[in-house]
C-alpha cells in the first residue's frame, strides 16, 4: 500500500468504529442520531472532504480482506435454549503438548506446567459475537479450556424463536438462562470461570440470580468487563443533559419502528455505511492510535447485527438491575475492569460493582473506550491472567506486556 493510500484508509478509519449506521434509515433516526452526534459532526464532516466515498469504501475492503481479528475456530456444537432458540458455540480444548512449547509471552503468562481442568466461559456484549474476544481467545488457546458463544440472535446463534414467533421482548433475564443452557451443553461438570462483556458481564449477573447454587457448586472466579449491574437508563453517553434526554424519548421509538421495516432499513444501512463512522469509533474507542484493523473488525460485527435485533434487545437495558445477584460472588476472585472513557457504560458503574463486593480487583484503564478488550487487549489479557490464577485455573506465573498490544505505537513485549 502506497504512503498516500495508507493516509488515506488512516483517516477513514479515524472516523469509524462499531454500532448505529441504522439510525439514519428514516427521518425521524436521523433527528434522534443528530443529538449523539453533534459532538463529532465536525470531525465527520472534514473526513468526508478530504477521503472520497470511493476511496473510503475500497479502504473498508482492503481491511476487510487483509485483517486477521476473528478468524479463531473452534470445535462447534450448539445448546438449546428454553424456547428452542439454538445457541452457538465453539470450544477450545487444552493441548497439553501445547504447554511446554509455549513462547516466551506466554510462558510468563502461565509458566510450564499444565493448567488445572476448568473451563473459561466467554459472554459478549450488545451488537457483538463470540469474536470480539479474539485477543483474549488467542492468548489462552490451547493453555485453559475455553467456551465462546454468540448470545442469541447474534452471530451464528439462531434467532431468539420467542422473538420472531411470538413478538416477546428478549430480557436479560433470558440471556441468563441460556448461558446456562450453554453451560449444559458444552460444561457438564467441573469448575467454571465466567467472564462477561457489557451485555455479556449482565447475563452473568442474571444466571447468578437465578442459579445460585449452580454458582455456589462450580464457579470457581469471575470477570466483569465493561458492564453494569443497573440503573442504565441514567447513562448520558457524554451528551449534555437536554441532549441525553431528547434520545432517551425518541431512540426507543425509532428502534421499534425501524425493526418493523427490517429489509428496507438494512438496505439503506448498506448505502449509508460510512456516514455516522467517526460516532461510531467515538462510542467504541477511547485512544486516537488503535490499529484501523481492529476498528474496521468491531464495525463489521456490529453491521453483522440486523436492525430488528438492535430493537428487540434495545429495552432490555433499561429494565436491567441485577444488584443484589452480585452477593452470589461475595467468595469468589472476581475482577471488574473497565475503561475510563466508556461512554455506553461508563466506568462509575464498574466501580459500584467493586464497592459491592470489596475483595474483587478494580482495574481502570486510561485512555480505552467500552471495547476495551479490542483496544487494549494487552491489559485485559494480563488481569485476566492473574484472576484465572488465583482462582487455580492455571499455575503461578507473571504477568505479559505488550501481548496484542492494537497501538500503532505499541512496542514488541
Amino acid at each position: 500500500m502506497s504512503e498516500s493510500s495508507a493516509e488515506a484508509v488512516t483517516a477513514l478509519v479515524s472516523a469509524t468504529g462499531a454500532a448505529g449506521n441504522w439510525r439514519r434509515a428514516t427521518g425521524i433516526a436521523g433527528a434522534a442520531i443528530g443529538v449523539v452526534a453533534a459532538g463529532a459532526a465536525a470531525g465527520v464532516a472534514i473526513e468526508r472532504l478530504t477521503v472520497g466515498r470511493g476511496m473510503r469504501r475500497k479502504a473498508r475492503l482492503a481491511l476487510d480482506s487483509t485483517g486477521p481479528y476473528g478468524s479463531l475456530r473452534g470445535t462447534p456444537g450448539k445448546a438449546t435454549a428454553d424456547d428452542g432458540t439454538e445457541l452457538y458455540y465453539e470450544v477450545d480444548d487444552v493441548d497439553p503438548a501445547a504447554v511446554p512449547a509455549l513462547g516466551p509471552r506466554r510462558r510468563r503468562l502461565f509458566g510450564r506446567k499444565a493448567p488445572a481442568p476448568v473451563t473459561v466461559v466467554f459472554s459478549h456484549g450488545y451488537c457483538l459475537s463470540q469474536d470480539s474476544w479474539h485477543f483474549q481467545r488467542a492468548a489462552l488457546r490451547g493453555v485453559v479450556r475455553t467456551v465462546h458463544w454468540d448470545q442469541r440472535s447474534h452471530g451464528r446463534s439462531e434467532r431468539g424463536v420467542q422473538q420472531v414467533q411470538d413478538g416477546v421482548a428478549v430480557t436479560i433475564d433470558q440471556l441468563g438462562h441460556d448461558l446456562k443452557a450453554v453451560i449444559d451443553a458444552a460444561v457438564p461438570e467441573g469448575p467454571i470461570v465466567l467472564v462477561g462483556h457489557s451485555m455479556g458481564g449482565m447475563t452473568v449477573m442474571a444466571l447468578a440470580d437465578q442459579y445460585p447454587e449452580f454458582v455456589r457448586d462450580r464457579v470457581v472466579a469471575v470477570a466483569l468487563v465493561g458492564t453494569s449491574s443497573g440503573r442504565l437508563g441514567e447513562v448520558n453517553f457524554g451528551l449534555p443533559v437536554a441532549g441525553v434526554n431528547a434520545v432517551r424519548r425518541v431512540l426507543p421509538g425509532v428502534l421499534k419502528a425501524l425493526g418493523t421495516q427490517a429489509a428496507l432499513v438494512e438496505k439503506g444501512r448498506r448505502a449509508t455505511a460510512d456516514l455516522f463512522a467517526g460516532v461510531i469509533k467515538r462510542y467504541s474507542f477511547a485512544s486516537r492510535d488503535v490499529d484501523p484493523a481492529v476498528v474496521r473488525f468491531a464495525e463489521r460485527m456490529i453491521e453483522g447485527t440486523p436492525i430488528d435485533v438492535v430493537a428487540e434487545f434495545y429495552p432490555a437495558f433499561t429494565d436491567h438491575d441485577k444488584t443484589e445477584a452480585l452477593g452470589r460472588f461475595a467468595s469468589l476472585p472476581v475482577l471488574v475492569l473497565a475503561g475510563i472513557g466508556d461512554l455506553v457504560t461508563p466506568s462509575e458503574h464498574s466501580e459500584a460493582i467493586a464497592d459491592l463486593l470489596p475483595d474483587a480487583e478494580l482495574v481502570l484503564v486510561p485512555d480505552a473506550g467500552h471495547l476495551v478488550m479490542l483496544e487494549h487487549p494487552e491489559v485485559v489479557t494480563d488481569r485476566l491472567a492473574d484472576l484465572l490464577t488465583r482462582a487455580g485455573a492455571v499455575p503461578a506465573g507473571a504477568t505479559v506486556g505488550g501481548y496484542g498490544s492494537t497501538s500503532s505505537t505499541a512496542q514488541p513485549g
